[in-house]
Formats: C-alpha cells, sequence, structure tokens
C-alpha cells in the first residue's frame, strides 16, 4: 500500500513538474511574441520584389518604441482612419517636405530660410519603377509622422493618397509615431535575409 501512494506521489510529482515547465516556456514565448518580436506574413504586392505575398517575417517591436525609424526602414503599421496593418517603406521623416514630379522624388528641408532640395537615392527600386503622383497631389509637408511607400509604386496604397481615405476631407498622409507597430527585422521564409 505504501508503495502504491509513493508511486502515485511520483507520478503527481513529475506532472506538476512537466506542467510548470510548460507555464514557464509559454510565459518566455508570448513574453517575447508582445514585447519583442513577432512573426507577420506578407499581404499583397505593394512591397514586391522586396517582400512577395505570404513572405513570413519576423519583426521588431522595439525599435519603434526606444529607437528612431530612418529612411529606407521597413515598418508594419495601421495608418490613422484604417484598421488593418500595412508594410511599407520610410521615406520621409518629420520636418522634411516632399516632392513628386514626372518621376523624380524630391525631399525638401528650409536651410537659413532657403528651401533647399535633393533627389531622393533609392537603391531598393529597380530602374523601371515608376513613381507617380496619387489623387492629383504632388506635394506633401511631414510634420510630426512619417511618410511611406511601397517598393512595388504603381500597386502600392501609401501616403501618397492617404491610403485611399481622400486627403482632401482630412485624411493624414503622415503615419505617426504611436501608428507603427513594428520594424521588419528579418524574413524567415521562403528566403532567409535581414532587413
Amino acid at each position: 500500500m505504501l508503495l502504491k501512494n509513493r508511486k502515485f506521489l511520483e507520478v503527481v510529482f513529475d506532472l506538476f513538474d512537466m506542467l510548470s515547465f510548460l507555464v514557464f516556456v509559454w510565459g518566455i514565448v508570448l513574453f517575447v511574441r508582445f514585447f519583442i518580436a513577432n512573426p507577420y506574413t506578407v499581404v499583397g504586392a505593394s512591397m514586391a520584389p522586396t517582400f512577395q505575398e505570404n513572405d513570413f517575417i519576423i519583426v521588431d517591436k522595439i525599435t519603434p518604441r526606444f529607437g528612431e525609424l530612418a529612411r529606407g526602414d521597413i515598418i508594419v503599421f495601421v495608418p490613422p482612419g484604417k484598421t488593418v496593418p500595412y508594410i511599407k517603406r520610410v521615406v520621409w521623416l518629420p520636418g522634411e517636405t516632399v516632392k513628386i514630379y514626372n518621376n523624380k522624388v524630391s525631399i525638401c528641408s528650409i536651410q537659413e530660410n532657403k528651401e533647399d532640395c535633393s533627389q531622393l537615392e533609392q537603391p531598393y527600386l529597380s530602374e523601371t519603377v515608376w513613381t507617380d503622383t496619387r489623387c492629383g497631389l504632388n506635394e506633401f509637408k511631414v510634420l510630426n509622422g512619417y511618410f511611406v511607400m511601397g517598393d512595388n509604386r504603381s500597386f502600392s496604397t501609401d501616403s501618397r493618397c492617404c491610403f485611399w481615405l481622400d486627403c482632401y476631407n482630412g485624411a493624414s498622409y503622415e503615419v505617426p509615431l504611436d501608428h507603427v507597430i513594428w520594424k521588419v527585422y528579418l524574413r524567415f521564409l521562403p528566403h532567409f535575409s535581414f532587413f
């Protein structure tokens, strides 16, 4: 009888150990997922050829909270007035003016009471990509957020037309920092690469 009770207690302790281990592991997984990094699947072709539909990426959730975003960073965000996350490239930063004219994309800023403009270098785009204006707008003053565009400019819903929310009725073309969810860190599948 004593032997049976002892075996029963051993089984109970083994189950308790296993359950404790699983709770600990799930706690770590959930902590990483909610506060450090998160998996995301690319939807749509707006970032082709950099990302294709259904690419599986890992995104960094720390940089948008504590670091600064730089021109060229690829981010996942929810545009103002929308509920679905988008993936785009940061093209202009707060305090700059964006000008798009005849496939030329310029960054302008005020230097000593004079506007200083320079053409944007976009090494991530192929030479066949055409950057057009949308919704009849070709100049944007970026005040407090970020101006974003997809790498597949002809098929991208982005800041150029206020994410199709009608810029003329007060929709914003800027992505505020508090709308940025994640910065893309690496593509996991189908081709492993860091960004």
